[in-house]
């Protein structure tokens, strides 16, 4: 059977998309690209904003309709979605480990759901409460990866820091290959935090790269947010950050425009992003999602003031960013290539997670592989450079 994977969404969407694919194929199944080559279809969908969900089923709505007898399957976070279970077409082969290799970063899941009650996120209502993969599961799969090629391994879960002991286990994975960069997705504020970033700046292989979900830099709406942490909370957790890990990159998750937010609310976030030079944003508009808390609060912010807010806490992430990627003229950084345009031309990731497009020294630029490249010149994407 040919089958079609959509994935929408996280980090964590993708990695559970990256292992059915390498299930499928391991069962027999032929993976496809194309919509009209498959005889199904599967789309992970996320829910995580009102838009992320309206544009996951309208998709479905659109293939449904563009192929009325082709069969799709809904999983992921989405209402109605389902686990995808994947046949045999034949008899299995044992002893068999199904590891992804069609990315260039290996996307390693540890983690799902989540304990947490936040007001404005329904994603625990399709995610359940938090589990975690067994740790001798995760260190055998993250083994598997390391002797398939992959230079960098991408933590992913739901919830990451409500893994029992999380960063033991990231020292743990640090310590299987030196050769190896391992790299965290996103991390809640707090002392788990504070433990990763001891590990950065002890650990050369672990990527100097932390994502926060701090949603809001106000005490206010934090509160009203049930978040499990407070703004003091914030600033120590950046200021030690910012002290243990110069040249790091820092970046947030940030919610615009949440029930009663105030413009001095909106301030004091600008604020956080300003003192800190928070790099990396991923800033969202307040999304009322059905069956939360927040979708029923009082102080419900106009549409155009939530989408203003959110483009100024963006523009000036952007504006940090453009500062930081001076950072790194006439140095030398390392890159996991990610993509080869050509026998001279290749991308990929930094440690810092700042995309580098340079020239590579003859065939050494090799998909997967980690290079070191000069940096020479700065793009609005990233860094320019050439491999040494």
């Amino acid at each position: 059977m040919n089958i079609c994977f959509d994935t929408f969404g996280c980090r964590l969407n993708r990695a559970e998309a990256l292992e059915e694919e390498a299930q499928a194929k391991l069962k027999g199944h032929a993976i496809v690209d194309n919509h009209s080559d498959a005889d199904l279809i599967v789309i992970r969908g996320c829910a995580v904003t009102g838009r992320a969900q309206h544009d996951c089923e309208a998709e479905i709505a659109r293939l449904k309709a563009k192929y009325p007898f082709k069969r799709i399957w809904v999983t992921g976070c989405l209402p109605g979605a389902k686990p995808l279970v994947i046949r045999d077409v034949g008899k299995e082969p044992s002893g068999l480990v199904h590891v992804p290799t069609r990315t260039a970063r290996a996307y390693l899941k540890v983690q799902d759901g989540c304990n947490s009650a936040c007001t404005f996120c329904i994603v625990p209502k399709f995610r359940g409460k938090s589990s975690p993969v067994p740790r001798e599961d995760v260190l055998g799969k993250a083994q598997a990866f390391i002797a398939s090629g992959y230079h960098e391994l991408v933590v992913t879960g739901c919830n990451l820091c409500q893994y029992p002991r999380f960063p033991e286990l990231v020292a743990d994975l640090c310590a299987l290959d030196p050769v190896c960069r391992v790299r965290l997705g996103s991390v809640e504020p707090g002392p788990c935090a504070r433990e990763l970033v001891d590990l950065m700046a002890e650990s050369p292989n672990l990527c100097r790269f932390l994502h926060l979900s701090i949603q809001s830099g106000s005490q206010r709406i934090l509160t009203a947010m049930h978040r499990p942490y407070s703004a003091k909370d914030l600033e120590k957790l950046l200021e030690y950050a910012g002290m243990k890990l110069p040249g790091a990159c820092l970046g947030c998750d940030m919610i615009s425009g949440f029930p009663g937010e105030s413009e001095l609310d909106h301030r004091q976030s600008m604020g956080l992003l300003t003192r800190h030079n928070l790099t990396n944003a991923h800033v969202f508009p307040f999304s009322e999602r059905p069956g939360t808390v927040a979708a029923g609060l009082p102080g419900r912010i106009p549409r155009e003031i939530r989408r203003m807010r959110a483009r100024e806490l963006a523009q000036l992430a952007s504006a940090n960013f453009s500062r930081f990627k001076r950072r790194f003229l006439h140095k030398e950084v390392e890159v996991v290539v990610e993509n080869v345009h050509d026998t001279r031309h290749c991308s990929g990731w930094t440690g810092e997670y700042v995309w580098c497009d340079f020239i590579a020294s003859g065939d050494q630029g090799q998909r997967k592989s980690k290079v070191k490249v000069l940096v020479t010149g700065v793009t609005p994407r990233g860094l320019a450079g050439k491999m040494v």
